[in-house]
Formats: structure tokens, C-alpha cells, sequence
């Protein structure tokens, strides 16, 4: 693979000097909109707190963040004048509200956004987020497979990295049913194996992966704990069918669950991680209390961030020495370094 000027240059604006990934995700919706609405008392969560408090994470968490993933509803328009031009900015595009049909989950863009805006906006990376199970109804797969092709090729044209969330679901059937953006309980390893494999495919135009554990996060043991070669080597068929750069999310997951999943995400090969309320949901359950928010920001938050840049800068895998570009990494290299790129670059 070799990475176009736009892609190359979106790929290093995210990651550290070194080639890690330390991103924080702001995006979300749905477990902030939820608990801020619960506590008025009120169906749709008021804009003014929402945006305050993604405002509250990016001006808190920022320092100890390589790139910060932000939403058009909320993080941007509040957010944007708090954020340092230094880092990079990833933008959602996907809508946080699914469309669930007997067969399984069909995700769309959110209305009135696109690839093009991100990029006008001064985006560096677009991120999606597909549900996605192997075994929902071929239709349901199709339109889920079509979906992300379509964004994989405004990517292409728009010359933007291409960010790619996999998360798998419940379907009817299943014993356990959620529509939150949670882990599903009792998911199984080949689900999310399979998953990958499929959207790793060049069709999709994916630049870098976004994956959850394929290993329930209460279950996953460490490197050093009871069963750990069997969740490595899950760990690395993940990796493995990736193909390219690949962080990890949290899923909702506690900070020491999370913890280990680094830890055999990065001895697999992970790039870095991608994670929003491993590092801030306890902060947040002092909603109203905005000092108590901000404090837990400041510190256990902070202080958690910092534990895993540790664990990031000693074990992960730069991602620009990933294989996919080469034994000698050429394909993560300005191209062409002459006086023919003017000519040779396409515009839009």
C-alpha cells in the first residue's frame, strides 16, 4: 500500500512524533445525550450541557492526546475555539441513531454532513462507526458493506484518511439485547474476526482500523494473567486480518479492563488506541457537578491517560512501520519527492 500526500499527511497529524496513536474520542452521543437527559427529567438531552461538557474534555484531556475525535452536533461548534491547532482533529460521520431491522442494524451519514465538510472544515481523518455481524440477513450485510464503500471512495477523492469503527451487535435471536453503545455481552471472537476480515478488504478503502476486543472485556486476563495465550493469540488473527495500522476502543470498558487490552492489543501490533469513556465516564457521573467533573478530569482521568501513553510509547507498534507499506516503510513516504508532483497529484 502506499499512502497518497492528503492520507500520508492526515496519518501524521494524528499520531505522535513517534508514530503512536493517542487519540480521545469526543464524539459520542448517545452515553452523554442519555444520562444529561435522565437527569432533567427531559427526552432529548438540552444542547448547552452536552457541548460544555465535550468543550470540558477537550480543553482538559487535549495535552496528554495525539488527536481528538469530535462530533459536528456538539464538539465542534463549542469546541473548536478550545481545541490547540497542534493536534490532530478526527470528525464523526455517521449518525448516532441506527436503523434496526429484523435482519440487523443499517447505519447512514448524518444528514446534512459529509466527507467533503470534514475535509473543508480542516478535518484530518473521517471516522465511521459500522455495526456489523457476519450472520445478519445478506441484505442488512450488503447495505452495511455498500455504506462503507461509499465513504471509503469520497475519502479517496477527497484524499483524507479513512478512520473505520467495527462494533457487533445483537441480533433478534440473541439473549442479551442492548441498544447502547456498550460491549455486547457474549460476543463471540469469531464475530469480530470475521468482521475485520471482510472490511479489510481493498474494496473499503480503510486507511486505519478502529476494533474492539474480540474477548469480553471483563474476560480478557493481561498479558501475564490465567489464559493469556489463548486471548493473545485472538489478539494477533485480529491484527493479523487487519492488514494495516490498527488502534484499539474501549467500548465502555473500566480502566483496568481496558488496561489489559492494551497490553495484548499492543503485543499483537496495535498502532495505539482510540478511546473516549475508559478515560472520562467517571468523571462524568458527577453530572450536574461541574467542578467535580472537571477535578476528576484533571486528575484520574489525566493520571489514567498517562499510564497508557506510558504503556503506548514502550509497546506499541509505530504505524508507519506497518508491513503494509513495505519492508523499508516507502509507502508511508511523500511520493512523489520530485519536481513532477504538481503534475502526477490529482485534484478533486
Amino acid at each position: 500500500m502506499h499512502l497518497t500526500p492528503g492520507k500520508l499527511w492526515g496519518m501524521r497529524r494524528m499520531a505522535d512524533a513517534h508514530g503512536r496513536f493517542k487519540m480521545t474520542a469526543v464524539d459520542q452521543r448517545p452515553p452523554i445525550k442519555g444520562p444529561i437527559a435522565a437527569h432533567h427529567g427531559v427526552k432529548d438531552a438540552p444542547w448547552e450541557p452536552v457541548a460544555k461538557f465535550k468543550t470540558m474534555l477537550i480543553d482538559t484531556l487535549q495535552d496528554q492526546s495525539t488527536a481528538l475525535l469530535l462530533d459536528p452536533h456538539f464538539a465542534l461548534p463549542m469546541g473548536m475555539d478550545v481545541l490547540k491547532p497542534q493536534k490532530g482533529l478526527i470528525v464523526t460521520l455517521e449518525d448516532s441513531i441506527f436503523k434496526e431491522t429484523p435482519g440487523g442494524r443499517l447505519s447512514s451519514e448524518i444528514d446534512q454532513w459529509s466527507v467533503g465538510k470534514i475535509r473543508r472544515v480542516g478535518g484530518d481523518a473521517v471516522k465511521v462507526l459500522a455495526w456489523y455481524r457476519p450472520d445478519a440477513s445478506p441484505e442488512v450485510n450488503r447495505a452495511q458493506q455498500d455504506f462503507t464503500k461509499r465513504i471509503g471512495e469520497a475519502c479517496a477523492k477527497y484524499d483524507i484518511p479513512f478512520l473505520f469503527e467495527l462494533l457487533v451487535y445483537p441480533l433478534a435471536a440473541d439473549a442479551h439485547q442492548t441498544k447502547d453503545y456498550v460491549e455486547m455481552t457474549g460476543k463471540r471472537a469469531d464475530d469480530v474476526l470475521k468482521s475485520v476480515e471482510e472490511f479489510a478488504k481493498p474494496d473499503y478503502g480503510v486507511d486505519v482500523f478502529k476494533l474492539e476486543s474480540p474477548v469480553n472485556a471483563n474476560d480478557v486476563p493481561g498479558t501475564d494473567g490465567d489464559g493469556a495465550a489463548e486471548v493473545q493469540a485472538l489478539f494477533d488473527e485480529m491484527g493479523r486480518l487487519a492488514g494495516r495500522p490498527w488502534v484499539m476502543l474501549s467500548a465502555g470498558a473500566g480502566k483496568p479492563q481496558f488496561r489489559k487490552i492494551m497490553e495484548h492489543a499492543y503485543a499483537a501490533g496495535a498502532s495505539g488506541y482510540l478511546a473516549g469513556r475508559a478515560i472520562w465516564l467517571d468523571a462524568f457521573g458527577h453530572y450536574p457537578d461541574w467542578d467535580a467533573i472537571r477535578a476528576g478530569l484533571e486528575g484520574d482521568a489525566v493520571d489514567y491517560m498517562k499510564d497508557l501513553n506510558a504503556l503506548t510509547d514502550a509497546k506499541a507498534t509505530p504505524w508507519n512501520t506497518h508491513p503494509v507499506y513495505g519492508r523499508d516503510g516507502a509507502g508511508a513516504r511523500f511520493s512523489p519527492r520530485d519536481d513532477s508532483f504538481r503534475q502526477r497529484y490529482a485534484g478533486i
